[in-house]
C-alpha cells in the first residue's frame, strides 16, 4: 500500500520501494523532491524594486560556483531523483558561457526538463537556442506593460527589449509564463491589461503576492494585494473566470477566462498556501542550499566540492538536510528569524 503525506493536502504517492531508493529524495515530511532551482549569479542588468536595493555589492568570480561545480551537482542530484532544473539568478544571460552550460546540463542522464527564469532583456540572440535545446519553458518576469511603470519598477528602460523577448518565444513556440509581482501603488493598474494577454497568446499570466524579501525593509511590509484580492480584482473584469485544476506541486492557484487562449494564475508567495506540496530545492550562486525559499542556507555545496568530497559525500550530506526540511515557509522564517531579520535580495536568493 503507497503512504500519503498529509501536509495541506500533498497529493502525491509514495511507495516503500521509493521511500528506501537512493535515486528517490523524500524529505522528513514525506515530500517527494524532484525539482531544483540554480542560481548561476546573483548579478542582474534590472534593479527592481521588490528584488533589491538600487546598489548591489555582488558576489567576487571566485566565491561564485564555476559552471563545472554546477555540472558536476546537477549530476549528482540527478542520480538521487532530482529530474526538473530551472536556471535562474540574478539574471542568468548575464553570465557569459550560459548556452553551452544549457547543452552541456540538456545531456545529463535523468534531466528531464530544464526551465529558465528571466527577466528578457538579453534574452532575443539566445531565443533560436532555447528552442533548438528543447528548453521546457521560461518564466518572463514582467510587472507592467506601461513603459513609465515599467521603469519605476525595474530602475531601466528597457521594456522594448523585453517584448521583443515575449513576441519571440510566442512565434518559436517556447512555453512562457508571464510573472507579475503586484505592489500596491506601483503597477495594480497592469493586472487588467497583463490578463488581456491571454486572450490573444496561449501564455499563462501569474500574478504573484509580493514577498518579504526586498532587501531594503527587513521584510516587515504588510502585505496589501494578498491572492484573495487579486482574484476579486480579477473577477471584476471577467465574472465568468473559473478554477482550473492545478498541476502537481503547483505553486499556483490556476484559472481560465471562456475565450482566452491562455490562462492566468495566482501564486501566494508571502501567505505561503503552498508549502505542503513543496517538491524543490535551491542552490545559490555562492552554491548554498537551500532547502526552503524562507529559510537560510543549511549547506555549504560549493566548499563540498573544492575541498575533495567524492560524488558519494555530497549525494549523502543532500539528503542529511533535506531530510531536516522545515515542515513549510512559515517555520522556516521563524528558525530564520533567531538569527536575523528576513531582508535578504531576492536576487541572491536565487528567485
Amino acid at each position: 500500500m503507497k503512504r500519503r503525506n498529509t501536509i495541506d493536502g500533498l497529493q502525491q504517492a509514495i511507495s516503500p520501494q521509493e521511500v528506501n531508493s537512493p535515486n528517490t529524495l523524500i524529505d522528513n515530511w514525506g515530500r517527494r523532491i524532484d525539482y531544483v532551482r540554480l542560481a548561476v549569479t546573483d548579478r542582474c542588468n534590472l534593479r527592481c524594486i521588490y528584488c533589491m536595493p538600487e546598489k548591489m555589492r555582488f558576489l567576487p568570480r571566485k566565491e561564485i560556483l564555476t559552471f563545472e561545480e554546477m555540472e558536476r551537482t546537477l549530476r549528482i542530484l540527478a542520480g538521487m531523483g532530482i529530474q526538473k532544473v530551472r536556471i535562474t539568478g540574478g539574471e542568468p544571460f548575464v553570465r557569459r558561457g550560459l548556452s553551452e552550460f544549457l547543452e552541456r546540463i540538456n545531456n545529463i542522464s535523468g534531466i528531464e526538463r530544464i526551465h529558465i527564469t528571466s527577466n528578457g532583456v538579453l534574452l532575443p540572440p539566445y531565443l533560436d537556442d532555447l528552442k533548438r535545446l528543447g528548453i521546457a519553458g521560461v518564466n518572463l518576469s514582467l510587472d507592467s506593460l506601461d513603459r513609465e511603470r515599467f521603469y519605476k519598477m525595474t530602475r531601466r528602460d528597457d521594456l522594448p527589449d523585453v517584448m521583443t523577448a515575449m513576441e519571440g518565444m510566442i512565434a518559436r513556440e517556447i512555453p512562457l509564463k508571464i510573472n507579475v509581482v503586484l505592489m500596491e501603488g506601483k503597477n495594480i493598474e497592469d493586472v487588467i491589461p497583463m490578463a488581456a494577454l491571454t486572450r490573444k497568446y496561449p501564455v499563462d499570466v501569474r500574478f504573484i503576492e509580493e514577498m518579504p524579501f526586498n532587501g531594503t525593509d527587513n521584510g516587515k511590509q504588510r502585505l496589501r494585494w494578498d491572492y484573495k484580492r487579486i482574484l476579486e480584482k480579477l473577477k471584476e473584469s471577467y465574472p465568468d473566470i473559473y478554477k482550473l485544476e492545478d498541476p502537481p506541486a503547483s505553486t499556483a492557484m490556476n484559472y481560465a477566462i471562456p475565450g482566452h487562449l491562455g490562462n492566468v494564475g495566482i501564486i501566494a508567495g508571502f501567505s505561503r498556501t503552498f508549502c505542503g506540496t513543496c517538491n524543490r530545492i535551491r542552490i545559490n550562486a555562492r552554491g548554498m542550499l537551500q532547502t526552503c525559499l524562507y529559510g537560510d542556507g543549511v549547506l555549504d555545496v560549493r566548499e563540498l566540492l573544492r575541498n575533495g568530497s567524492s560524488d558519494e559525500e555530497v549525494a549523502d550530506f543532500f539528503r542529511l538536510h533535506i531530510g531536516q526540511r522545515a515542515k513549510d515557509g512559515w517555520a522556516a522564517e521563524k528558525q530564520r528569524l533567531k538569527v536575523r531579520e528576513v531582508s535578504t535580495s531576492m536576487s541572491t536568493i536565487g528567485g
